[in-house]
This record gives structure tokens, sequence and C-alpha cells, in this order.
């Protein structure tokens, strides 16, 4: 498959890959930093799907234009904002799915498949729906003498998809055995073991083993920059104003005796401590 991404931020652009990739871990990319890289991409090559990173700066005229030149295309927009009136101002011009941000993960990636099929989806609260309060229950008296038969307990559906079988296997990954110490603890070839593997990765949208393995235990999802808001990101450094506050203070040394002449009680700076501000270089500074 092929996907387009849409967002001016690098990192949110890699975290809404990620999600992704739990779609399709082959999957091809196409980024972009604003509408007109989307533009130019579009007349390329046609993707399966667009996610959109939704932005201040972003307008759902701009979502239009882009559906008039191409109306088969499928949009799915990331937004913190979930109201019935910006939902519906999406929906209006073409967008198949628009998805809160702060949604479980994994939801996230059901919902893009959802758009990826030609469906829609819309978070509850866009809908505005004023439910009625559910009716009282009727309890009927049970006969004492009537034994009731409880049905069989129904086995609980895997949140991840993963098999009981590929449960195991993840368990076992995760303590660190290898394909052979796997077949030998389940009883089972090492082929088999490969089989499952491949296909946990594929389900899971993850490179290796210790992706897979952090995926699996959420450790991945709740850290990509792309499912938190603006108010939550990371703070970008600014043309013209300081740097980051240094990590820690440290005292000013005492010595027992004098320096030498060539050296100096000042303190060095420390890594992530710039010594200026971001900012134009000086005119005796390297460009």
């Amino acid at each position: 498959m092929r996907f387009s991404v849409l967002n001016s931020d690098a990192e949110r652009r890699d975290g809404l890959k990620a999600l992704l990739r739990q779609i399709d871990r082959m999957a091809r990319f196409n980024e972009a930093q604003d509408w007109r890289q989307v533009t130019r991409s579009l007349r390329r090559q046609q993707p399966d799907l667009l996610a959109i990173d939704w932005q201040d700066w972003m307008s759902a005229r701009e979502v239009r234009r882009l559906l008039e030149g191409d109306p088969s295309l499928r949009i799915a927009v990331l937004s913190d904002d979930t109201s019935p009136r910006f939902v519906r101002g999406l929906l209006d011009k073409g967008v198949l799915g628009v998805i809160q941000r702060s949604t479980d993960p994994r939801q996230i990636v059901r919902a893009l498949e959802i758009v990826l099929l030609g469906g829609h989806y819309v978070p509850a609260g866009a809908l505005a729906l004023t439910l009625p309060p559910a009716p009282a229950p009727v309890l009927d008296p049970t006969p004492q003498d009537i034994e009731t038969v409880k049905p069989p307990p129904r086995r609980p559906r895997l949140a991840n998809g993963l098999s009981p079988r590929q449960e195991q296997i993840m368990r076992c990954v995760h303590m660190g055995s290898t394909n052979k110490m796997i077949a030998r603890t389940l009883g089972i070839s090492e082929g088999t073991v490969k089989i499952h593997l491949a296909s946990i990765f594929q389900q899971l949208g993850a490179p290796n083993r210790a992706a897979a393995v952090a995926l699996y235990n959420g450790w991945l999802s709740a850290q990509l920059e792309v499912l938190r808001s603006d108010q939550e990101s990371a703070p970008r450094p600014v043309m013209g104003q300081p740097g980051v506050v240094p990590l820690r203070r440290r005292p000013a040394p005492s010595f027992k005796y004098a320096l030498p002449a060539n050296d100096s009680a000042d303190t060095q700076p420390m890594a992530a401590e710039p010594t200026a501000s971001f900012g134009e270089p000086g005119p005796d500074e390297p460009g």
C-alpha cells in the first residue's frame, strides 16, 4: 500500500507513519509539509489513503480542492477538535473519517482501516446525540424448583488481534527466548514459530522483535508525538528566543591551589546546554 501523510512537523509525520505501518508493515509513504507538496505528490501517484494530522493553519477549503482534482481520494483527519461543527464541515467537503487524537492507538488504526475500505468514521461526541435514559430492567421471579443452566464462558476477544498461540509466542519473545527455545517450550517446530512471528510483525506493524515487544506492551504507541495535543507537544526552538533551560546548575568549583595562567575557573557548557539563543549567527560566528 501507499499512504500520504500531511503535517509540517517531521516527528508527528513519523508518528502517523508508525500507526499506518500497523495496517501494512511494507507500506510506502509520501510525506508533505503543506498543501502544495500534497498536490504535487497526488499528481505523481495516487495513494490508497491520505492521513492528515490537522493543524491550526489548515483549511477545509484546501481539502475540497484536493478532492475536486481526485474525487476518489480517501482522506482521514486526526484532530484535537471533534466538535459537531468542525466534523460536519470536513464531512461536507468529502473527508471520510475524523478521528479524535486522544483515542486509543489501536482504535485509531481500526478507524484508519475503515476509511481505507471506503467507510466513514466520526467520534461519538461529534454526533451530539442526547440518548434517553435506559428503562429499568424488569426482573422475572424464577421459580426455585427450576435449575438455571449458565451458558459456557465465552473466550474474550483479544484487543490486539493475536491468536492464543501468538500470545504465547509473544510472551516468550518478551522473556528473550530464541525461536529454538520457543519451539521447544511450546512443542512446535521452529518453522511454525517463524510463521507465527511473521504474522505477529504484520499485525503489530513492527519491523523487528524489539519493536514488536514495545508495541505489544503498549510502550511505543503512547510516546508517539502525533497522539499529543498542541498543548502537550514538545517545545520547539523559535528563531530569536533563548534556548532550552540547562539540565542542572553546577556550583562554582573551589580549588586548594591557584590555577595555571592558561586555565580558568569558569564552568564549561554541558550537553543540551546552548551557549547562545537560537537565532541567526553573528558576523564572527560560522554560518
